[in-house]
């Protein structure tokens, strides 16, 4: 199974937003800062993520992306393929010419795992993301961190 940087940055970013939503539109840079993710990868994978209806964009001071939808119904499936991501176990993409133009040995049993994946993440939302005591310990050390640096440059 490969899930590239596109995916992975893509689904960071939509937790960071679902995590920040209660303060308003949330800056890519800001989202950029916390992640340690490039703010012109960013703005590609944003723009994507608009095309697909899953954050409207806030122009002016303050502004910024917010979710369209509650983080109950973004689904990380979603945000996948709102990248045009796909998670596929098999070496040939599911076309079954694995093998000089014929089917693998095992080309069924990486398909069956691609479709395990697939539910698994239809099924994990970003709500549920966020309540997981991983995902809210990492968010407090990110915003200490995001702190003490606004701290820093102000001294």
């Amino acid at each position: 199974m490969r899930l590239t940087t596109k995916g992975r940055y893509a689904v960071t970013a939509m937790l960071d937003l679902a995590l920040h939503a209660h303060s308003g539109p949330t800056s890519l840079s800001d989202i950029s800062q916390r992640q340690e993710i490039s703010l012109s990868y960013l703005e590609q994978l944003f723009a994507r993520l608009r095309r697909a209806g899953l954050v409207n964009s806030v122009r002016g001071p303050g502004g910024g992306y917010l979710l369209s939808q509650p983080p109950e119904a973004i689904s990380v499936s979603k945000v996948i393929d709102a990248v045009n991501e796909s998670v596929d176990a098999t070496r040939c993409q599911g076309l079954s010419d694995c093998q000089q133009g014929d089917t693998c040995l095992t080309h069924y049993l990486w398909c069956e795992l691609s479709v395990q994946i697939r539910h698994f993440l239809d099924d994990m939302t970003l709500a549920q993301l966020m309540l997981r005591p991983d995902v809210i310990r990492i968010a407090s050390r990110q915003k200490q961190r995001a702190e003490a640096g606004i701290l820093a440059s102000s001294l």
